[in-house]
């Protein structure tokens, strides 16, 4: 039980660039896909007949740098507060998230400044 406490400890202490690597290497070495073990876990509704609720939490997805890579990578590193090795890790590694689970309105003001910034951005 203390190595699977230690393990969980590991998994919510990654950063955004570790995430991004394990999802990889989950897709890529063992076929699994992050998203989709989520969904197939959730399973399918009884009766089939769900209401359909209202998203309250977004992910903000950068897809693309732009033409201005050097003044995404400074507003991805202010948004996030990482340091400029790893902010400019995420915008290499395009497509990354650059903020999970955030309100509607957070979320629309991190997609205007990263647009703003010359960056491709996705609303997940």
């Amino acid at each position: 039980m203390a190595e699977l406490k230690d393990f969980a400890e590991q998994l919510v202490n990654l950063t955004v660039k570790q995430v991004n690597e394990l999802a990889t290497i989950l897709k890529d070495e063992y076929g699994i896909e992050p998203a989709a073990a989520a969904v197939a876990v959730a399973g399918p509704a009884a009766g089939g007949t769900e209401a359909v609720e209202e998203q309250t939490e977004f992910d903000v997805i950068l897809k693309a740098a732009g033409s201005s890579k050097l003044a995404v990578v400074k507003l991805v590193k202010e948004l996030t507060g990482l340091g400029l090795k790893e902010a400019k890790g995420i915008v290499d590694s395009a497509p990354a998230p650059i903020k999970e689970g955030v309100s509607k309105d957070e979320a629309e003001a991190l997609v205007k400044s990263l647009e703003d910034a010359g960056a491709e951005v996705e609303l997940k």
